[in-house]
Protein backbone atom coordinates (compact mmCIF):
# COMPACT_ATOMS: atom_id res chain seq x y z
CA UNK A 1 0.00 0.00 0.00
CA UNK A 2 3.22 2.37 0.37
CA UNK A 3 6.52 2.26 1.05
CA UNK A 4 9.09 3.76 3.02
CA UNK A 5 11.31 6.21 1.17
CA UNK A 6 14.85 4.97 0.82
CA UNK A 7 16.48 8.16 1.86
CA UNK A 8 16.18 11.03 3.41
CA UNK A 9 19.13 12.77 1.62
CA UNK A 10 18.82 15.55 -1.10
CA UNK A 11 16.63 13.17 -4.29
CA UNK A 12 16.18 14.89 -7.19
CA UNK A 13 12.99 15.80 -7.66
CA UNK A 14 10.09 14.62 -10.57
CA UNK A 15 9.56 17.30 -12.76
CA UNK A 16 7.12 19.84 -12.01
CA UNK A 17 4.36 18.27 -13.88
CA UNK A 18 4.82 15.14 -11.96
CA UNK A 19 4.34 16.54 -8.37
CA UNK A 20 1.40 16.06 -6.43
CA UNK A 21 -0.98 19.20 -6.29
CA UNK A 22 -2.61 18.33 -2.79
CA UNK A 23 -0.68 17.19 0.34
CA UNK A 24 -2.04 15.73 3.27
CA UNK A 25 0.12 15.26 6.19
CA UNK A 26 -0.41 13.35 9.59
CA UNK A 27 2.28 14.94 11.98
CA UNK A 28 2.90 12.05 14.61
CA UNK A 29 5.32 11.31 16.81
CA UNK A 30 5.79 14.58 18.86
CA UNK A 31 5.65 12.89 22.40
CA UNK A 32 7.54 9.95 21.49
CA UNK A 33 10.47 12.33 20.34
CA UNK A 34 10.32 14.55 23.82
CA UNK A 35 10.20 11.22 25.64
CA UNK A 36 12.94 9.97 23.93
CA UNK A 37 15.21 12.87 24.63
CA UNK A 38 13.60 13.21 27.73
CA UNK A 39 11.99 16.02 28.39
CA UNK A 40 8.68 16.80 28.64
CA UNK A 41 5.69 16.04 25.76
CA UNK A 42 5.08 19.68 25.68
CA UNK A 43 8.22 20.31 24.32
CA UNK A 44 7.66 17.93 21.57
CA UNK A 45 5.24 19.48 20.40
CA UNK A 46 6.97 23.18 20.70
CA UNK A 47 9.40 21.51 17.83
CA UNK A 48 6.60 20.11 15.86
CA UNK A 49 5.31 23.61 15.14
CA UNK A 50 9.22 24.39 14.13
CA UNK A 51 8.88 21.30 11.85
CA UNK A 52 5.25 22.48 10.27
CA UNK A 53 6.93 26.18 9.61
CA UNK A 54 9.69 24.24 8.29
CA UNK A 55 7.73 22.16 5.86
CA UNK A 56 5.23 25.15 4.39
CA UNK A 57 8.58 26.51 3.72
CA UNK A 58 9.51 23.65 2.08
CA UNK A 59 6.03 23.38 -0.09
CA UNK A 60 6.27 26.63 -1.65
CA UNK A 61 10.17 26.18 -2.63
CA UNK A 62 9.43 23.13 -4.38
CA UNK A 63 6.12 24.14 -6.44
CA UNK A 64 3.30 23.05 -4.12
CA UNK A 65 -0.17 24.58 -4.12
CA UNK A 66 -2.07 22.65 -1.57
CA UNK A 67 -0.56 21.22 1.99
CA UNK A 68 -3.30 20.17 4.85
CA UNK A 69 -1.62 19.41 8.25
CA UNK A 70 -3.52 17.06 11.05
CA UNK A 71 -2.92 19.38 13.81
CA UNK A 72 -5.33 18.62 16.56
CA UNK A 73 -8.22 15.77 15.96
CA UNK A 74 -11.55 15.21 17.80
CA UNK A 75 -10.12 12.09 19.27
CA UNK A 76 -7.15 14.26 20.86
CA UNK A 77 -9.48 15.23 23.50
CA UNK A 78 -8.82 12.16 25.47
CA UNK A 79 -5.67 13.34 26.55
CA UNK A 80 -4.95 14.99 29.67
CA UNK A 81 -6.20 18.32 29.65
CA UNK A 82 -3.08 19.74 30.34
CA UNK A 83 -1.52 18.04 27.58
CA UNK A 84 -4.76 19.65 25.19
CA UNK A 85 -3.94 23.52 26.86
CA UNK A 86 -0.68 23.30 25.74
CA UNK A 87 -1.97 22.33 22.19
CA UNK A 88 -4.25 25.40 22.17
CA UNK A 89 -1.19 27.34 23.16
CA UNK A 90 0.61 26.43 20.53
CA UNK A 91 -1.79 27.60 18.20
CA UNK A 92 -2.09 30.68 19.94
CA UNK A 93 1.50 31.06 19.30
CA UNK A 94 1.78 30.12 15.59
CA UNK A 95 -1.26 32.13 14.09
CA UNK A 96 0.25 35.02 16.66
CA UNK A 97 3.62 34.69 15.09
CA UNK A 98 3.33 33.49 11.65
CA UNK A 99 0.44 35.33 10.60
CA UNK A 100 1.98 38.35 9.36
CA UNK A 101 4.52 36.53 7.65
CA UNK A 102 2.00 33.96 5.62
CA UNK A 103 -0.13 36.64 4.74
CA UNK A 104 2.91 38.38 3.26
CA UNK A 105 4.12 35.20 1.32
CA UNK A 106 0.68 34.86 -0.14
CA UNK A 107 -0.35 31.95 1.82
CA UNK A 108 -3.89 31.13 2.18
CA UNK A 109 -5.22 29.58 5.20
CA UNK A 110 -8.27 27.37 5.22
CA UNK A 111 -9.47 26.16 8.66
CA UNK A 112 -11.20 22.25 8.64
CA UNK A 113 -13.12 20.39 11.76
CA UNK A 114 -15.81 21.88 13.69
CA UNK A 115 -15.87 24.64 16.57
CA UNK A 116 -17.66 22.65 18.79
CA UNK A 117 -15.53 22.31 22.65
CA UNK A 118 -12.96 25.31 21.03
CA UNK A 119 -12.79 27.87 23.36
CA UNK A 120 -13.78 30.91 21.75
CA UNK A 121 -10.63 32.82 21.78
CA UNK A 122 -9.48 29.82 19.53
CA UNK A 123 -12.49 30.15 17.09
CA UNK A 124 -11.70 33.93 17.16
CA UNK A 125 -7.87 33.18 16.24
CA UNK A 126 -8.89 30.89 13.66
CA UNK A 127 -11.30 32.80 12.03
CA UNK A 128 -8.92 35.39 11.87
CA UNK A 129 -6.35 33.83 9.56
CA UNK A 130 -8.86 32.36 7.92
CA UNK A 131 -10.18 36.46 6.85
CA UNK A 132 -6.91 37.80 6.76
CA UNK A 133 -5.41 35.12 4.20
CA UNK A 134 -8.79 34.96 2.49
CA UNK A 135 -7.55 36.96 -1.10
CA UNK A 136 -4.07 34.95 -1.07
CA UNK A 137 -3.80 32.52 -3.38
CA UNK A 138 0.34 31.57 -4.15
CA UNK A 139 -0.10 28.56 -1.51
CA UNK A 140 -3.15 26.73 0.42
CA UNK A 141 -2.39 25.54 3.96
CA UNK A 142 -5.06 23.65 5.21
CA UNK A 143 -5.31 22.91 8.67
CA UNK A 144 -7.19 20.32 10.22
CA UNK A 145 -8.06 21.36 13.71
CA UNK A 146 -10.84 19.81 15.94
CA UNK A 147 -11.01 17.68 13.19
CA UNK A 148 -12.11 14.01 12.22
CA UNK A 149 -13.09 12.14 8.70
CA UNK A 150 -15.90 10.38 10.32
CA UNK A 151 -17.47 13.36 11.74
CA UNK A 152 -16.62 15.95 8.75
CA UNK A 153 -18.81 13.31 6.80
CA UNK A 154 -21.79 13.14 8.71
CA UNK A 155 -21.52 16.96 8.95
CA UNK A 156 -22.19 16.95 5.42
CA UNK A 157 -24.49 14.33 5.21
CA UNK A 158 -26.93 16.59 7.43
CA UNK A 159 -26.36 19.14 4.98
CA UNK A 160 -27.04 17.57 2.41
CA UNK A 161 -30.34 15.97 3.66
CA UNK A 162 -31.59 19.44 5.05
CA UNK A 163 -31.28 20.94 1.73
CA UNK A 164 -33.35 17.82 -0.19
CA UNK A 165 -35.94 18.02 2.93
CA UNK A 166 -35.94 21.65 1.65
CA UNK A 167 -36.66 21.22 -1.62
CA UNK A 168 -32.86 22.36 -2.59
CA UNK A 169 -32.00 19.64 -3.98
CA UNK A 170 -33.42 16.26 -5.28
CA UNK A 171 -32.78 12.71 -4.24
CA UNK A 172 -31.29 12.06 -7.60
CA UNK A 173 -28.77 15.19 -6.97
CA UNK A 174 -27.74 13.45 -4.19
CA UNK A 175 -24.42 12.00 -5.55
CA UNK A 176 -20.69 11.79 -4.40
CA UNK A 177 -19.72 15.26 -6.31
CA UNK A 178 -23.12 16.54 -3.87
CA UNK A 179 -21.01 15.04 -0.75
CA UNK A 180 -17.82 16.50 -1.84
CA UNK A 181 -19.41 20.08 -1.99
CA UNK A 182 -20.45 19.77 1.45
CA UNK A 183 -17.16 18.76 2.74
CA UNK A 184 -14.84 21.42 4.72
CA UNK A 185 -12.53 20.44 2.10
CA UNK A 186 -14.58 21.34 -1.09
CA UNK A 187 -12.46 24.22 -1.88
CA UNK A 188 -9.62 21.98 -2.19
CA UNK A 189 -8.83 18.69 -4.48
CA UNK A 190 -8.57 15.59 -2.87
CA UNK A 191 -5.11 14.70 -1.64
CA UNK A 192 -2.91 13.07 -4.14
CA UNK A 193 -0.59 11.74 -1.66
CA UNK A 194 -1.03 11.70 2.49
CA UNK A 195 2.35 11.40 4.56
CA UNK A 196 2.58 10.13 7.46
CA UNK A 197 5.64 10.52 10.01
CA UNK A 198 6.38 8.54 13.90
CA UNK A 199 6.12 4.97 12.45
CA UNK A 200 2.56 4.29 12.31
CA UNK A 201 0.80 2.57 9.29
CA UNK A 202 -3.41 4.34 9.54
CA UNK A 203 -4.95 7.46 8.34
CA UNK A 204 -6.39 7.86 11.94
CA UNK A 205 -9.65 9.38 10.73
CA UNK A 206 -7.89 11.85 8.29
CA UNK A 207 -9.25 13.20 5.00
CA UNK A 208 -10.97 9.67 4.85
CA UNK A 209 -13.56 10.62 2.23
CA UNK A 210 -11.09 12.86 -0.08
CA UNK A 211 -8.12 10.12 0.39
CA UNK A 212 -9.62 7.20 -1.54
CA UNK A 213 -7.23 7.41 -4.13
CA UNK A 214 -4.46 8.95 -2.49
CA UNK A 215 -1.11 7.29 -2.67
CA UNK A 216 0.04 7.07 1.12
CA UNK A 217 3.47 7.16 2.12
CA UNK A 218 4.53 6.30 5.79
CA UNK A 219 7.92 7.58 7.66
CA UNK A 220 9.89 6.26 10.09
CA UNK A 221 11.17 9.60 11.54
CA UNK A 222 9.20 11.19 14.45
CA UNK A 223 7.46 14.36 13.02
CA UNK A 224 10.00 17.18 15.00
CA UNK A 225 12.65 16.28 12.89
CA UNK A 226 11.23 15.85 9.50
CA UNK A 227 12.47 18.76 7.32
CA UNK A 228 12.95 19.62 3.42
CA UNK A 229 14.92 16.64 3.00
CA UNK A 230 11.88 14.40 4.26
CA UNK A 231 9.62 15.96 1.89
CA UNK A 232 11.96 15.62 -0.80
CA UNK A 233 12.26 11.66 -0.53
CA UNK A 234 8.39 11.52 -0.26
CA UNK A 235 7.55 13.27 -3.47
CA UNK A 236 10.61 11.38 -5.00
CA UNK A 237 8.01 8.26 -3.61
CA UNK A 238 5.20 9.59 -4.83
CA UNK A 239 6.73 10.49 -8.23
CA UNK A 240 7.64 6.93 -8.68
CA UNK A 241 4.23 5.07 -8.01
CA UNK A 242 1.83 4.58 -11.06
CA UNK A 243 -1.90 5.50 -10.22
CA UNK A 244 -4.32 3.84 -12.45
CA UNK A 245 -7.63 4.71 -10.11
CA UNK A 246 -8.84 1.13 -11.26
CA UNK A 247 -7.86 1.25 -14.41
CA UNK A 248 -5.08 -0.88 -15.92
CA UNK A 249 -1.14 -0.30 -16.11
CA UNK A 250 0.09 2.11 -18.99
CA UNK A 251 2.04 -1.25 -20.13
CA UNK A 252 -0.55 -3.80 -19.86
CA UNK A 253 -1.92 -5.31 -23.42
Amino acid sequence: MSAQPASTGDPKLAAPADLPTHIGVIMDGNGRWATRSGLPRSVGHERGVDALRKTVTAGQKLGLSYLTVYSFSTENWRRPASEVGALFSLLRAFIKKDLKRLKSEDVRISVFGTRSGLPQDICDLLDYAVSETSENTRFNLGIAFNYGGREEIARAARRVARKVMEGELSLEELDQDAISAHLDTSEFPDPDVIIRTGQEHRLSNFLVWQSAYSELVFMDVLWPDFGEPHLKAALETFSARERRFGGLSSGAA
